[in-house]
């Protein structure tokens, strides 16, 4: 994969007018394609500079969120599916704010459209939805797209140490309240 990744990003590079669509169709291409968000955004700040790679890494990223917005409010079923396996990877009570899933996707391993579903949770309309997914976005876009060659260069114990400085951010962005149903506060053993 990687060898077409780079294949896609050399094409990108040669395709002048045309480049930016080119790149912006990569990101919404790259779940079909396995690459992950932060190889495009490293290669469009490589490609296109920090600012106007990170402006199309905007566009894609957000592109991409909204049209699995659609993929998933086409099939609820699949819908229900996925909420199933995220209660049993993150838990039953575990709403995740804004704020939260834009540090998360800071971290090159948790899956995009994971963090996605979380964002669809937690929003009460499509609008909503596109604003909390823009808000998200742009700090790995900024960040990927701006230090992608600093990134790059990390050793293991660099991005260790950077992954738990991240840590204490999730502490400190999460959501202030739980909501016990009544129910569940006091379940009667038969």
């Amino acid at each position: 994969m990687e060898i077409f990744g780079n294949y896609i990003m050399t094409f990108i590079g040669m395709g002048g007018f045309f480049a930016p669509i080119l790149f912006i169709s990569c990101h919404l291409l790259r779940p079909l394609f396995f690459l992950p968000v932060v190889f495009i955004c490293v290669s469009g700040g490589v490609l296109f500079g920090p600012v106007a790679g990170t402006v199309y890494s905007i566009i894609g990223i957000t592109l991409s969120s909204v049209i699995f917005y659609g993929l998933i409010s086409w099939a609820p079923k699949s819908f229900k599916k996925l909420v199933h396996v995220k209660k049993k990877l993150i838990g039953s009570r575990g709403e995740l704010t804004t704020s939260q899933i834009a540090v998360l996707r800071l971290v090159p391993f948790i899956h995009f459209h994971l963090l996605s579903l979380c964002l669809i949770e937690v929003s009460a309309n499509f609008k909503d939805y596109t604003k909390s997914s823009l808000f998200s976005n742009v700090p790995l876009a900024f960040v990927y797209t701006s230090i992608g060659g600093w990134i790059s260069h990390l050793t293991p114990l660099n991005i260790f140490l950077f992954l738990m400085l991240l840590l204490p951010f999730l502490y400190l962005l999460r959501r202030k309240e739980i909501i016990i149903k009544w129910q569940e506060f006091f379940q009667v053993s038969a």
